[in-house]
C-alpha cells in the first residue's frame, strides 16, 4: 500500500507517526520520573538510569520493532539494520553535541562534579568503543548483543549500590518533613495509576515506531538514500527530543542532575540496551559509514566534551556550547557528503 502512495504523502504520514512517537515517549518519561521519586532515587541516579532509559524509548522500541520485523522477514535485514543503528548513533551524537550545547545557551552555565566525569562520562565513551570493536566484522551477533546488554545490567547494579550508599531524600526534592515534590505520587494508588499510564504510552510508542520504520524503509527503497543516513539525520534528531525536553525541564527546575544524567545516561543506554537488545533478538548488519564515521565521531566528540569539562573544572559555558554545536553541523555535513550511501 505504501509503495503506491505519493512520496510527499508518505513523508507527511511518517512525520505524524514520528510526532506521536515522541509525544507518547515524553508522557511515559514524565510518569517514570514521578515513579522514580516515589521510589526515593536521587535526581542524578534517576537521570543516568531510569530517566535515560525512559527517554530512550523511541530508540529502544524502534530496535524491538525492527528486530521482530527482521525475524518475520517483513523488514529487509540490511535496510532495517541501517535505519535503527543510524537512528541510535545519530541520537547519541546530537545529544552530546548540539542538544547539550543548546541547553547551555538557553539556560546558562551547567556544572558537572568531577566524580560524574569518571562515573558516567568515561562509561559513555567506553560503550561507543565497545560498539566499534564488536561491530568491526560488520555484524552485531547475538553474543555481541548479550555482551552489550550484560554490560548495562552490571553498570546499573553498580550505580544502584553506589546510590544506596550515598542517597539523601532532599536530592530529589523531598522536604525535611517528608512532603513529596510536584509530580511524585503520594501513595500507592497514585503510583499504580502512573504505572498504567506509562504502559499505555509505551504501547502507543511501540505502534508508532512500527509505522515510522515501515515508512522509512519505503523512502529508502524509493529514493536510494542510505538507510543509516536517514536514521542519523532525521530519526536520530527526533528520537533525541525527549532527552532535550527533559534536560530543559531539569535546568528550569534547578535540577542539573536530571539534565546531565539524562543526556549522558541516554548515550550509555542507547547502545547497550537498544543495539544490545536488538542484536540479541535478530542480529544486525553494520553499514560501513557507522564504523568509519559515526561511531568514531561519537567517540571523539565524547572525549572532547570530557576534556572541556575536565580542564574547565566541571563548568560548561556558552563558548564551549558553541564549539559542541559546531561539531554537530560539521559531523552532519561530512556524513552527507562522503557517506550518503551504505
Amino acid at each position: 500500500m505504501l509503495a503506491s502512495q505519493n512520496l510527499w504523502v508518505i513523508w507527511v504520514a511518517g512525520l505524524f507517526a514520528l510526532a506521536l512517537l515522541v509525544l507518547s515517549a515524553e508522557l511515559a518519561v514524565k510518569k517514570l520520573i514521578g515513579l522514580s521519586g516515589y521510589s526515593r532515587l536521587s535526581t542524578t541516579f534517576m537521570g543516568v538510569t531510569v530517566v535515560s532509559l525512559a527517554t530512550s524509548i523511541p530508540e529502544i522500541t524502534a530496535h524491538v520493532v525492527a528486530s521482530l520485523g527482521i525475524l518475520s522477514k517483513t523488514v529487509d535485514y540490511k535496510i532495517g539494520s541501517s535505519i535503527v543503528l543510524g537512528a541510535n548513533i545519530g541520537s547519541d551524537v546530537v545529544q552530546q553535541t548540539f542538544i547539550l550545547g543548546l541547553v547551555v545557551l538557553l539556560s546558562g552555565t551547567l556544572y558537572f562534579h568531577r566524580y560524574f566525569l569518571w562515573k558516567s562520562m568515561i562509561p559513555m565513551i567506553g560503550t561507543t568503543v565497545m560498539c566499534i570493536v564488536l561491530g568491526w566484522d560488520r555484524t552485531y551477533s547475538r553474543l555481541d548483543g548479550l555482551i552489550l546488554l550484560g554490560t548495562f545490567i552490571a553498570y546499573t547494579c553498580y550505580l544502584y549500590w553506589d546510590e544506596r550508599k550515598y542517597y539523601k531524600p532532599e536530592d530529589n526534592g523531598f522536604s525535611e518533613t517528608g512532603e513529596s515534590p510536584k509530580g511524585v505520587p503520594e501513595n500507592r494508588r497514585q503510583a499504580t495509576r502512573y504505572a498504567l499510564i506509562t504502559m499505555v504510552a509505551l504501547a502507543v510508542a511501540v505502534g508508532s515506531a512500527s509505522v515510522v520504520l515501515k515508512i522509512t524503509e519505503t523512502i529508502v527503497q524509493r529514493t536510494g538514500i542510505g538507510g543509516s543516513l536517514i536514521g542519523v539525520v532525521t530519526l536520530g534528531v527526533a528520537s533525541a527530543l525527549p532527552e532535550f525536553v527533559t534536560a530543559i525541564s531539569g535546568v528550569r527546575n534547578k535540577e542539573h542532575g536530571i539534565s546531565l544524567g539524562t543526556l549522558v545516561g541516554s548515550n550509555i543506554t542507547n547502545p547497550l540496551v537498544g543495539i544490545g537488545g536488538g542484536a540479541l533478538l535478530s542480529t544486525y548488519w553494520v553499514p560501513k559509514p557507522l564504523l568509519w564515521w559515526d561511531l568514531p565521531w561519537e567517540t571523539i566528540t565524547g572525549a572532547i566534551l570530557w576534556s572541556i569539562l575536565w580542564f574547565g573544572k566541571g563548568k560548561l559555558k556558552k563558548r564551549g556550547a558553541v564549539y559542541l554545536m559546531g561539531l554537530y553541523f560539521a559531523y552532519v555535513a561530512m556524513r552527507a557528503i562522503f557517506f550518503a550511501v551504505d
